[in-house]
Formats: structure tokens, sequence, C-alpha cells
């Protein structure tokens, strides 16, 4: 069996008048993230993962910030598009990991939330996403309040042939 890892990570400064989502989830702050699509930066840290385990460029290569296509577009849709990729070159999904770093807003309120979707989008077991938020003790960007980061880990894994 092919075992394949990939890591992503992702950071967006905070901007005002924008919607703050993370794993697709619409979260109540007061500021959003400053990016192309919706700065969603726990999915395009997944995406990136999900890209680098399959030996794939990575999330700018496929859908770049200079194409308008893809302004405000929901990071669903890009990682939906992500692992179709990867699934027609024969893998799926095993497991995967994300840390979420931020200060604030506080998110184990939402943890469950996004879990949910993650499952519903990857079609995979929710016992197979591990999702976790720290903070960085207010240093750095960060700990200053000045954006969020994530990283995650996956597990990728050749489907099983038949003969």
């Amino acid at each position: 069996m092919d075992f394949r890892v990939g890591s992503g990570f992702d950071f967006h400064r905070f901007c005002p008048d924008r919607p703050l989502i993370l794993g697709g989830v619409s979260i109540p702050y007061e500021r959003g993230l400053e990016g192309h699509s919706d700065a969603d930066v726990i999915l395009h840290a997944l995406s990136d993962a999900i890209l680098g385990a399959a030996g794939l460029p990575d999330i700018g290569s496929h859908f770049p910030d200079t194409d308008p296509t893809y302004k405000n577009l929901s990071s669903l849709i890009l990682l939906e598009r992500v692992y179709r990729l990867v699934q027609i070159r024969g893998l799926h999904l095993s497991n995967l990991d994300i840390t979420v770093i931020a200060e604030q807003p506080r998110l184990h309120p939402h943890i469950d939330s996004i879990k949910g979707k993650l499952a519903q989008v990857l079609h995979i077991d929710r016992v197979r996403i591990g999702l976790k938020a720290t903070t960085m003790e207010q240093l750095g960007p960060i700990g200053r309040g000045e954006g969020i980061a994530a990283q995650a880990v996956v597990l990728l894994v050749e489907d099983a042939k038949t003969t």
C-alpha cells in the first residue's frame, strides 16, 4: 500500500468589514481575514497538505489570486476541487490533523461544527479528523492579534486495486 504524508501552512492578517470563515464555518467575530478568496486559513493549509502529499503544486498554482474567478470564493469549493484532483490519481484521505494558531477568537466552541463541515466535504469519518487550537502566548504577529495561522498534516493512501 502506498502511504503519502503532506503538510500545509497558511497565515492571513485580520481586516475589518469581512466575515471570519474558518473551516467553512462562519465564526462570530468583529474582524475577518484578508485574502482573495474567503481567506479560510484552515482550508488553505489543508488544501496545501493534500496537494503536497499527492506531489502536486500548491493551492496558489491551481487557484491564483490574480484570477478574478476566485475572488471571494468559498474555500470549501477550492478544497473539493483539490480533493477531486487527488482522487483522480487513485488516492484518498486516511486522516488529517489541523492546528489553528490564534489569540482570538476562542475556537473551542466551533471545533465540532468545523469537523462536521470537513467530514461532509471530504467524505471522511469525523474520528479521522484532528482539530485543535492554540495561542502564541501574546508573542509575534499572531500573539498581537494581527491574524490567524493554521497548519495541517494529512495521510493519503492509494486506493485498493482490483484484479
